[in-house]
């Protein structure tokens, strides 16, 4: 199963997204574990997970989370408009391609 990990300032923003993501995943028969963490958690947290997406208002710090991670795996910055729209289906999407 694969592991999603989004992260944002606090978790909270993130943890809407999140559910509706597991809501698409579920429709979609995707198995896949999806958690919300705010950055402060990062280091602690980042090494069971498949990708990071950062929150756009934390994309600042992809590079700084690229290090942490230290390219272990893909980080990327959720798109702004999706994010806003809450688009799970396309955050869901773009998550599992940079799995692949």
């Amino acid at each position: 199963m694969k592991k999603i990990l989004l992260v944002c300032n606090a978790g909270m923003s993130t943890s809407m997204l999140v559910q509706k993501m597991k809501k698409v995943a579920g429709e979609k028969g995707i198995e896949v574990t999806i958690d919300a963490i705010p950055s402060t958690d990062l280091s602690t947290c980042w090494e069971s997970s498949d990708v990071i997406l950062l929150g756009p208002q934390i994309g600042f710090m992809k590079d700084s989370v690229k290090d942490t991670v230290e390219n272990k795996i893909p980080v990327e910055v959720i798109n702004t408009i999706d994010y806003g729209r809450m688009n799970a289906d396309k955050v869901l999407t773009v998550a599992l391609d940079l799995i692949k």
